[in-house]
């Protein structure tokens, strides 16, 4: 029988639920998030649309997941996150049957309206909120491990997308996707995650973790850090390879560049890992926010130590802060907040996190077509070196520290 989340698994059962959902989270937002980079051209060319309107269904997508979240997140405190995962994996791969069968941008749009939601049921916060359900405060670590383990989504499917693609056609790879969603994805959420804890069938209130209601300020100081974080990591995600040619890179130097911010996303959640045994949640937050800053002043030094090698230490810092900051977005509010409500909270934090990711790269592009790359990211790094300031008024209630070193040093 499983234990509630007062009463935490054994190790062995945490380590199984975070390697399940982590190959979950692979494998959801390989086939979701990073898929556009794969299938826009192609589709396209065959639609016979412009590129910006085919890209435009997965910005639409981000809305739809961002009008969807918070309702996922107060169905999820009431009845568990398996459940939502399972769900999610049919409506997924509904959606990509639906685009793979698409003959206008009317369709096109449509099967990226359902993978919208799907994506609001299934993400990383439907994931951080089953386990937070599970595990109650002892959730982080297991956390992090399935960020750890989903960082390699965009590497290991833009590189399945691209052999896919070359054997099948853009229409037989949302086709086999489907398939790896329902053949694999789907059993194994449906027989290695375990069911919630029975919940009260009242409707959850959100309380801090000290037990009282949480201060309304501290909710919108980490709302508006993720919001600001998020908004420029999206901006420069869509318009990294011309911004870095853009500093003095061929355009190999830029793709090489670019591919070292996968690594360093995950090198930063191995760094999150190794060091909270010695520094406290918030501590942590703050540097990993740091950390891209510090990596655009980098940028500064290229006279000096070189352009290649300013240039892979931005993509690198810049990488590990994206990668420790993820973390983050699940153990911060579970840490502030307590477990009561958890799901229904990062539903709501997750709506103008998704709208700034959807606006993002469109708001920006004006800003990246009219200044120098060079200005442009350094203004990037103050605007997120501004946005950690909202993490300076946090503070962790006295139960939330005791209950870090406790699972610390289980």
């Amino acid at each position: 029988m499983l234990p509630s989340a007062q009463s935490p698994p054994r190790p062995i059962a945490r380590f199984r639920l975070g390697a399940v959902l982590g190959i979950n989270q692979t494998l959801s937002w390989g086939m979701t998030f990073y898929l556009p980079a794969i299938v826009t051209g192609a589709a396209a060319e065959t639609l016979h649309q412009a590129t910006f309107r085919i890209l435009g269904a997965f910005s639409w997508a981000l809305l739809v997941t961002g009008l969807c979240a918070p309702r996922v997140g107060r169905w999820i405190d009431q009845h568990g996150g398996r459940g939502a995962l399972l769900a999610s994996i049919l409506v997924i791969a509904l959606g990509q049957v639906l685009l793979a069968c698409a003959a206008s941008l009317t369709q096109w749009y449509l099967g990226w309206t359902v993978i919208g939601a799907g994506m609001a049921i299934g993400l990383y916060d439907a994931a951080f909120a089953t386990i937070g359900g599970l595990l109650g405060q002892a959730a982080g670590p297991t956390i992090t491990g399935v960020t750890l383990v989903a960082g390699f989504a965009s590497t290991v499917f833009w590189t399945l997308g691209a052999a896919l693609i070359g054997a099948f056609g853009w229409r037989g790879l949302l086709l086999s996707y489907a398939g790896l969603m329902l053949a694999i994805n789907l059993p194994m959420v449906w027989l290695l995650v375990p069911p919630a804890p029975p919940r009260r069938r009242t409707a959850p209130r959100v309380t801090a973790a000290d037990g009282t209601r949480p201060d309304r300020r501290a909710v919108s100081y980490l709302a508006a850090f993720f919001t600001m974080r998020w908004f420029i990591t999206s901006a420069i995600a869509v318009h990294i390879l011309p911004l870095l040619a853009g500093i003095g890179l061929t355009s190999a130097q830029a793709v090489g560049i670019a591919a070292v911010i996968g690594p360093g996303q995950v090198f930063g959640r191995i760094l999150e890992w190794t060091i909270g045994t010695r520094v406290g949640l918030l501590t942590k937050a703050r540097l990993g926010a740091m950390l891209f800053p510090l990596g655009a002043a980098m940028l500064l030094t290229g006279g000096i130590l070189g352009c290649l090698f300013a240039a892979a230490a931005f993509a690198l810092l810049y990488g590990m802060s994206n990668g420790i900051l993820t973390v983050n977005r699940g153990t911060l509010p579970l840490a502030l907040f307590g477990a009561d409500g958890y799901a229904r909270l990062l539903g709501w934090l997750a709506v103008p996190v998704l709208l700034a990711q959807a606006t993002g790269p469109t708001l920006a592009a004006p800003l990246v077509a009219g200044l120098p790359a060079l200005e442009v990211l350094l203004i990037s790094g103050a605007g997120a070196a501004a946005a950690m300031l909202f993490l300076l008024p946090l503070h962790l209630p006295p139960t939330s520290t005791r209950t870090e070193r406790a699972v610390i040093g289980d």
